[in-house]
């Protein structure tokens, strides 16, 4: 039965044949439901006329309804809301059903094709969903992070302050709590010759130059899942093709990657693609060399290199990657000599993952390696972050920890001054059924 223009019909429902509905025809929008079985239809049609009485007297009932869809329209909005300029909202906001966006989804090849469809598989994964959408939240604080960072950067910036911008923005958008959630490394923001571990410790008043080649490196986590994902800003042109080379090798080394795949075989791909690049800097050509003692890794819960490396030139280990592993492919790229040593200030330190308890005699050194407990665990930190927590002359003490293994130093590493490295590094999981590039975004 209908009506025309704000006339009430009645509609009843073929599917269940349970209720007759109701409804106002102009504003679709259910008025009373009825169920069938209990009145039957001739009731409910009565029911209806009485009503429609009411609907012919005024528009209140349509102007009322109109009122509520509008306010149904602003509570949407209000459950959506969209990240600001600069990013305050915690990403668990911005997502209020709980559930996080997937990274990209590769196919794996080959003797893994039946993977894709294997019910068996399919069901280990839904197991594994909290796991994989806590770390998808951590990728996604990554993304929007590093999107707002990339449209801030421009030369005359003091290296401290982009990196406690960065770390500030990652704290509020990952909604940092203790060792739950928050900041998985120091922001490496290593320039130039220097490819990786170098952040400014407190008082370093270096600044951005337009010809420089900066790394920015840094990583998230929820509950110890750690997003390890980095990428190469340079300001110069001329520098465009050493970026590509790496970028496009990290891909090359995600192409690769994939269970049972031999570790050695994923650093031959990326080779291949690096080493097929040249850049002329100054008017001189370089070829892009991979960095032979530089490597991706294998990620743990809590522990950034969690065992096993993978390569960046050919002839590594045959170990293979297996099912459920996460891991960092990451590829430098230089002008240099390819070979990285350690050099300058260190300011990134970590506690070693399988140490048991050494006894210490210092009483600051014990003091500080309860700082450390507390608030790092076996994360990495940096110099900065102990400043920050209110440690005080603690040189002496963390060297200290350091003497007797339990904490681990990780100074920069540096090619030959002069020359030129780029980065690019992405986290992958190796999932039953598929691989997620989980780190990835728009950008690259």
């Amino acid at each position: 039965m209908k009506g025309d223009g704000n006339r009430i019909t009645l509609i009843l429902f073929k599917e269940s044949n349970k209720k007759v509905i109701l409804s106002m025809e102009g504003e679709n929008l259910p008025v009373e439901a009825v169920p069938a079985q209990e009145y039957g239809v001739e009731e409910a049609t009565e029911r209806l006329a009485a009503l429609q009485t009411d609907a012919d007297d005024g528009k209140d009932n349509g102007e009322v309804a109109k009122k509520k869809k509008k306010k149904n329209k602003s509570k949407k909005k209000k459950e959506l809301p969209e990240q600001t300029d600069p990013p305050s909202i915690p990403v668990a906001e911005l997502f209020p059903s709980g559930e996080f966006p997937e990274g990209e989804i590769q196919q794996y090849k080959d003797d893994n094709l039946w993977r894709v469809t294997s019910e068996e598989k399919r069901e280990l994964e839904r197991l594994q969903k909290p796991i994989y959408n806590s770390v998808r939240r951590a990728a996604e604080v990554h993304r929007q992070v590093r999107k707002y960072i990339r449209g801030i950067l421009k030369p005359g910036m003091l290296m401290t302050d982009i990196c406690e911008t960065l770390e500030n923005t990652v704290r509020k958008l990952i909604s940092e709590n203790g060792l739950q959630a928050g900041i998985a490394f120091p922001t490496g923001c290593s320039l130039n010759w220097v490819a990786a571990h170098w952040t400014p410790n407190t008082g370093d008043k270096t600044v951005l130059q337009y010809d420089d080649v900066m790394k920015l490196d840094f990583g998230t986590h929820i509950d110890g899942l750690i997003v390890d994902c980095a990428f190469t800003v340079a300001f110069n042109p001329m520098f465009d093709p050493l970026l590509e080379a790496s970028r496009e090798a990290t891909n090359a080394g995600i192409k690769e990657s994939g269970i049972d795949v031999r570790l050695c075989d994923v650093g031959a791909a990326i080779q291949e693609v690096m080493e097929s690049y040249e850049v002329e800097i100054n008017g001189k050509t370089f070829q892009v060399k991979s960095i032979r003692n530089l490597n991706g890794h294998s990620i743990g819960p809590y522990q950034i290199h969690a065992g096993k490396s993978v390569p960046i030139v050919k002839g590594g280990e045959q170990t293979k990657m297996e099912e459920g592993e996460f891991f960092a492919i990451e590829t430098f790229g230089s002008t240099g000599k390819g070979y990285v040593r350690e050099d300058l200030e260190c300011s990134h330190y970590m506690k070693n993952f399988d140490v048991g308890h050494i006894p210490l005699r210092l009483p600051r050194a014990k003091q500080l390696l309860a700082t450390i407990n507390k608030n790092f665990s076996t994360l990495a930190f940096c110099r900065r972050y102990l400043d920050r927590l209110g440690e005080t002359k603690y040189l002496m003490a963390l060297k200290n920890l350091c003497d007797a293994g339990i904490v681990q130093p990780y100074p920069p590493l540096c090619d030959v001054k002069g020359s030129y490295v780029s980065q690019f590094e992405h986290t992958i999981l190796l999932r039953p059924t598929c691989k997620e590039v989980i780190s990835r975004g728009d950008d690259y």
